[in-house]
């Protein structure tokens, strides 16, 4: 039985929840849903990052951009009794929606957010230890704080845990 409140994670928007509550977000198509999870404090973190770089950006939009969001969800966790060492990060998301000709990677959002998540992530030496990403379908995905699973389903159908 699923316990605990869902937590809507809106497009460019992060949060953070305690057990059992669980936190969603849709519409991941080139966006990139960055999970944090403590499994000691079962706190969990999810954000919604759209763009891999917030330079030439306002400070006041830090959940859009996955440079800025990881630092953000980071410290909001820590906030929340997690603990640095101990969080595990999962990523999904990062399709590539759209096809365009030439090889300009610029027009690569999802593949760029991608990377640009890991670096974030890897500069706060936080171990990815699952991903669903690329492709080039949107998916929802859902965290939970209880044990740190989270659940992806892809638009054409079908669902995995990872």
């Amino acid at each position: 039985m699923i316990t605990g409140n869902v937590v809507h994670v809106g497009m460019a928007d992060l949060k953070v929840v305690h057990c059992p509550d669980r936190l969603r977000s849709v519409g991941l198509g080139s966006c990139v849903g960055i999970a944090l999870w403590d499994p000691v404090t079962k706190v969990a973190g999810l954000a919604h990052v759209m763009l891999p770089s917030s330079e030439g950006f306002p400070r006041e939009q830090r959940a859009k951009f996955a440079d800025t969001a990881v630092d953000w969800l980071v410290e909001m966790m820590l906030e929340h009794r997690a603990r640095k060492e101990r969080l595990q990060a999962k990523l999904a998301g990062g399709a590539q929606m759209f096809t365009f000709a030439g090889k300009n990677d610029l027009l690569k959002i999802g593949p760029r957010n991608v990377e640009a998540s890991r670096r974030a992530l890897a500069k706060w030496s936080i171990p990815i230890v699952a991903e669903d990403v690329g492709g080039t379908t949107g998916r929802t995905i859902e965290l939970s704080s209880e044990d740190g699973s989270l659940w992806v389903r892809t638009v054409r159908g079908g669902s995995i845990v990872i």
